[in-house]
């Protein structure tokens, strides 16, 4: 004989996902890689963190939460190397030697997703609470820039920070880290 039919008061068993918030999140950064700000949805989300749709709403308000936990994600992660790097910095030499390799090694490589990084920029134009997200991040890169050079100096450094990784990222001749050198040498005389 087969095992009866469920009852209808039979219930399922809740799948223990304590990590699931966090999985939500991951998830969202792997949408907007692959499909930009633009075609991200609850739905996309969900699907690619394999969770139940309702899932979204249980844990996030809107998805302009979701985005801006995402991206702060993405935002801590390059500002915690940004510090550890020009923490591990002594002099003002290796600072600039810290910056050489954050834009030519850690901001250009390719474990290093850049399309999160515009994604971030032009969603930030439109979105107050996602330029937040970017107030904060380059406050950060100025706090750990200012353990070398004055608030002013740090400010602007940051700035060229962010134009050579772009120009570099986007150009089909970027800058070689002998010439990314020479630029922050060169403004910072």
């Amino acid at each position: 004989m087969s095992d009866p039919a469920p009852t209808a008061t039979a219930r399922r068993t809740r799948r223990h996902d304590p990590h699931r918030r966090d999985r939500l999140i991951g998830a969202a950064l792997q949408v907007i890689a692959q499909r930009g700000v633009a075609g991200t949805s609850h739905r996309e989300i969900a699907r690619a963190a394999d969770v139940p749709l309702g899932s979204m709403t249980y844990h996030f308000a809107s998805l302009d939460e979701i985005l801006a936990e995402a991206f702060t994600r993405h935002a801590d992660g390059i500002a915690r190397v940004f510090d550890e790097r020009l923490t591990a910095a002594r002099t003002r030499d290796e600072a600039v030697e810290a910056i050489v390799t954050l834009v030519a090694g850690d901001l250009l490589s390719p474990g290093h997703d850049l399309v999160l990084t515009v994604e971030l920029y032009v969603a930030a134009a439109r979105n107050p609470r996602l330029k937040a997200v970017t107030q904060a991040w380059m406050q950060r890169s100025r706090d750990a820039l200012e353990r070398h050079f004055d608030p002013t100096t740090a400010r602007e450094v940051d700035a060229l920070i962010e134009g050579l990784t772009l120009h570099s990222a986007l150009s089909t001749d970027p800058m070689t880290p002998a010439q990314i050198r020479h630029a922050i040498e060169r403004y910072l005389r």
